[in-house]
């Protein structure tokens, strides 16, 4: 879905079209889905995909079809991408734009960023997403983003700061 600054809908394209070099902007949704413990999930994404592949990410990212509400898109796209059933919540939104040296593809969206919580899920992962995970704290997170911030994909940061780590996670 193409949209405006203010994340008004006004057209449609093709996905690779509007990843296309100078990019188009359109509309996306992060996920950060956090544990019992307040330890958020991690996903590297597949080496194959079609940008920023093999890098760290938030849990779970994807873009809304025609007509689908974000929140109902990303509680989709977790069960797709991690194999479970989670509720989402909306933490806050954002424009980000981003090159990827390797591909030449360009991510220029209004990102949507939701939050979920897991107890006692068995995650499985599709491997043509997702080549590996891992659970982290916040402050095992911020060293190795300090340390090695071109691990992770290049809206990460953007999206962590805008879901606000929580302090305690209630079941």
């Amino acid at each position: 879905m193409l949209v405006d600054r203010d994340d008004n809908a006004i057209g449609r394209c093709e996905k690779l079209t509007a990843h296309r070099s100078p990019g188009v902007l359109h509309r996306g949704f992060s996920v950060l889905l956090y544990d019992d413990r307040a330890r958020l999930l991690l996903q590297r994404r597949a080496a194959t995909k079609y940008h920023f592949g093999a890098q760290w990410s938030n849990s779970c990212c994807g873009h809304p079809r025609p007509g689908e509400k974000v929140s109902y898109a990303a509680a989709r796209r977790v069960q797709e991408e991690l194999g479970i059933s989670v509720d989402v919540v909306p933490a806050s939104r954002f424009e980000y734009r981003a090159e990827d040296p390797h591909s030449g593809l360009v991510e220029h969206e209004i990102d949507h960023v939701l939050r979920g919580t897991i107890t006692d899920a068995l995650l499985q992962p599709d491997p043509t997403e997702i080549d590996d995970w891992c659970w982290v704290d916040q402050s095992v997170l911020d060293s190795w983003m300090t340390s090695q911030p071109t691990d992770f994909t290049p809206w990460f940061a953007l999206v962590v700061r805008a879901g606000t780590w929580p302090t305690s996670v209630h079941k």
